[in-house]
């Protein structure tokens, strides 16, 4: 299972970012299960609308929660604690609470790979970046 960051969604659905057409290559060559997190599809949804592409936040609403591209992570008590707790102790990094929650997420399920554009998630340690 491969866990899916903001990044990546952005440039799955953005035709103009820079990562987008390397994303779609990754994407089309890589069958694993996806999986992304509640509040990851929040910060998606409202990087897409703050950045005026509310047709696409809705498609991507749409897929999501259909769980077509990936499987939703519903964020439980035990995720956000921990999810505090990586807030409060990496006070050296810019992680952002998403960031935290996923990287809880991502220790707890034992996950190996994130998809993801972001630099925190190579900083995290605990997973492989891909592309």
């Amino acid at each position: 299972m491969i866990f899916v960051d903001t990044s990546a969604w952005y440039a799955l659905y953005i035709p103009r970012d820079q990562d987008h057409a390397r994303s779609n290559e990754w994407r089309k060559t890589h069958t694993e299960r996806l999986l992304t997190t509640d509040h990851v599809v929040v910060e998606t949804l409202n990087l897409l609308t703050v950045r005026k592409e509310p047709d696409r936040a809705r498609e991507l609403s749409r897929s999501l929660f259909a769980e077509a591209p990936a499987r939703l992570h519903r964020t439980t008590d035990a995720d956000m604690r921990r999810a505090r707790e990586v807030f409060e102790r990496f006070t050296d990094k810019e992680w952002s609470f998403t960031d935290c929650v996923s990287y809880a997420v991502i220790e707890r399920l034992g996950i190996k790979k994130a998809f993801a554009f972001d630099d925190h998630f190579r900083q995290f340690g605990i997973v492989e970046v891909v592309p």
